[in-house]
């Protein structure tokens, strides 16, 4: 048994050159609200937020020509970029896959906005779909 829980599917994220066009899609096609948007400078990423239930699907547009989102989008143009899935004890998470064989990317935690934990899965681990796993903050303390 291990010793961390999935809880969900946080967010799907989309590679995008811009944001216009896909939030027209997203937003306006098909009336999800944007919530936020949000500069990532360590990802050097412009974020856009649309809820859904209690997931999101998350555009990303790289804000570089030379980072790892620009070549992923200049590669594969836009769309899938990776699926996020949350779990409560994200060090226990990577020591249950890595234990299993999974090749990581990050074998601990990075920590992100508002003190969240994340990190990312090989895509040759999960037949081609790039992982990332989240873990949240408690409630209040961000």
């Amino acid at each position: 048994m291990s010793s961390f829980k999935t809880l969900r599917i946080n967010h799907i994220a989309l590679v995008v050159g811009e944001l216009d066009a896909p939030l027209h899609f997203w937003r306006d096609g098909l009336g999800l609200a944007l919530a936020q948007t949000e500069a990532v400078p360590e990802q050097q990423a412009e974020v856009a937020f649309l809820p859904v239930g209690e997931s999101h699907v998350e555009l990303v547009q790289p804000t570089t020509s030379d980072s790892g989102l620009a070549r992923f989008l200049a590669k594969r143009g836009p769309g899938m970029h990776h699926v996020c899935v949350e779990v409560d004890n994200i060090r226990a998470a990577l020591a249950h896959l890595k234990g299993l064989g999974f090749r990581l990317i990050d074998e601990t935690p990075r920590l992100g906005h508002a003190g969240r934990q994340y990190a990312f899965i090989h895509p040759e681990s999960a037949q081609g779909v790039l992982v990332e796993l989240y873990e949240l903050p408690p409630a209040g303390s961000q």
